[in-house]
């Protein structure tokens, strides 16, 4: 019952539900229900991005097939993670055991956008030029096969990363490394979510004065405008206003789903008014399922050390999230039960993303925004989480669905994940703000940032460095080269990680060690 204000009734907080505690079943699917729309709008962004203008381009039915496998995909590998599989004739799990669910990656998207750049103007993808000389990607099935095949390569990076002790990880990725790196990859890609805010992230954002794309997305799109016309900035902006209205005035519940309510006004918007094109949703199939649409699967080598170290910082992040996980989940934070539960997430997230790559999705990782699901339903229970992934695959399975993200215009998209980037650069800062900012930490960080920073604000500055050479396994080398002094946060990465290692370290340096060693131990006892 409500309590009734001014009254001398004491108020009762929700009954907490543990992992395995018996749960009313209609309870079970509306919390359950709750968990999927708080993942919705981050699961289906990459997928949306990588196969549209500012990826590969492909054809609106395989963009709307790779947002369904997007969430089929998660919520079949969200099964291996909230169930807990012991491996035979090991001591390992897979899986958490925990209500802990894994969504499409925003880490790798800066590796991909990259090498999607770099296999159209080297020739891997086909392009084409209107009457204007403006050049334009066609659509390139082959440049998603090739980074599914790199990403089933770099994903048992993960896997072994999870049969190390923590502390080994610890020193492998400490905070000095992965803050500035979370920080560069939110900030490259607020980058192309700003462009879409504005109209679109593909040809026409080079806003020609003539030709197909002088309006956006093109001149066949319903209502088509100028790169950065008042009404795409202000469809954007109602999408950013919601986030910020529903956290000020929002219930509980409204605000673990405002990101799909932001999105969902904005698109509802823009289809009253006229912003909406129809075609991806008459397209798409009533029914799908993975593996209708397949893609020819080959080994991208420049991609394969960027996407290892992705790998790498994705282990660290599944530590921290599956730690929050434990705490909300009124679980162990210490002791053998809780490495246990830490080992088998990693290891859900590498060999995760190895069965989302079989399953056309790009790499997985452990979405932290449901950890605030659970402290405020008070509901850490696991069949919540077994009809979250029930609802993801049905998601998925409704072909229409997919089509109908597809057809969400771009300035909608754009306002929405402005706010999901920059968190991504927020949670880096947040990392950062833990150093005890020594001068060496200071000195690392500064030359790190200083390649890192500019190379995101310059992404081709060493494009042009390396002539083409006649040898295949050369130009290999070199496109491999370039990738990773394109890519802010990879360069920035590895800078900080030699000079972590060489950079002798001062007195405070030393001091802080040892409290760091001293905590340590008291968590152990």
């Amino acid at each position: 019952m409500p309590t009734v204000p001014w009254t001398k009734s004491k108020p009762k907080d929700p009954p907490f539900f543990g992992l395995n505690e018996k749960v009313p079943t209609l309870l079970a699917i509306i919390l359950g229900f709750q968990h999927a729309l708080a993942m919705m709008g981050g699961l289906v962004t990459p997928p949306i991005i990588l196969s549209g203008a500012a990826g590969l381009n492909l054809p609106v039915d395989t963009q709307a097939y790779m947002v369904s496998a997007a969430l089929i995909a998660c919520g079949i590998i969200s099964i291996v993670q909230i169930t807990s599989f012991k491996i035979p004739f090991t001591k390992l799990q897979l899986g958490s055991g925990l209500l802990s669910v894994v969504g499409t990656s925003f880490a790798p998207l800066p590796v991909a956008q990259a090498a999607f750049s770099q296999m159209y103007s080297s020739g891997f993808c086909p392009t084409s030029k209107d009457a204007n000389g403006t050049i334009i990607k066609l659509p390139c099935p082959a440049g998603w096969g090739a980074f599914l095949g790199t990403v089933m390569i770099s994903a048992w990076f993960g896997v072994g990363l999870s049969l190390l002790p923590h502390k080994v990880l610890k020193r492998l990725f400490p905070p000095i490394v992965t803050g500035p790196t979370l920080f560069l990859i939110g900030a490259n890609l607020i980058k192309s979510a700003m462009q879409n805010w504005a109209g679109d992230s593909g040809p026409c954002a080079a806003l020609p004065a003539t030709g197909f794309f002088s309006k956006c997305p093109n001149l066949a799109a319903p209502n088509a405008a100028p790169w950065g016309s008042p009404q795409f900035i202000g469809l954007g902006f109602l999408v950013f206003a919601t986030i910020i209205i529903v956290e000020l005035f929002g219930s509980p519940f409204m605000k673990n789903a405002q990101v799909i309510i932001a999105l969902l006004l904005g698109y509802l918007v823009a289809g009253v008014t006229g912003y909406v094109d129809k075609g991806p949703i008459d397209r798409a199939p009533v029914i799908t399922f993975l593996w209708v649409k397949t893609f020819p699967i080959s080994i991208y080598a420049p991609i394969l050390i960027p996407l290892i170290l992705v790998s790498g910082i994705l282990a660290i992040e599944a530590v921290g999230d599956i730690t929050a996980t434990c705490e909300v989940s009124k679980q162990p934070v210490k002791g053998s039960a809780f490495e246990k539960r830490i080992q088998g997430g990693m290891m859900a997230d590498g060999f995760g993303s190895f069965l989302s790559a079989l399953m056309t999705n790009g790499p997985l990782s452990t979405f932290a925004q449901n950890n605030g699901v659970i402290a405020i339903t008070q509901c850490a229970n696991r069949t919540a989480g077994y009809w979250c992934c029930a609802f993801l695959i049905l998601f998925g399975t409704l072909g229409k669905l997919g089509g109908a993200f597809v057809a969400i215009p771009k300035p909608v998209l754009g306002g929405m994940t402005s706010f999901l980037f920059a968190s991504v650069a927020v949670a880096g800062i947040r990392i950062m703000s833990m150093l005890k900012w020594t001068r060496r930490d200071r000195f690392i960080l500064t030359i790190g940032l200083t390649i890192g920073i500019g190379v995101v604000l310059l992404p081709n500055w060493f494009s042009n460095v390396f002539p083409v050479y006649q040898s295949e396994v050369l130009n290999s080398f070199v496109l491999t080269i370039q990738i990773i002094m394109d890519t802010g946060f990879v360069i920035c990465a590895l800078i900080i990680m030699l000079l972590n290692s060489i950079v002798p370290l001062g007195e405070k340096d030393v001091e802080a060690r040892e409290l760091e060693a001293e905590e340590e131990k008291k968590l152990e006892i």
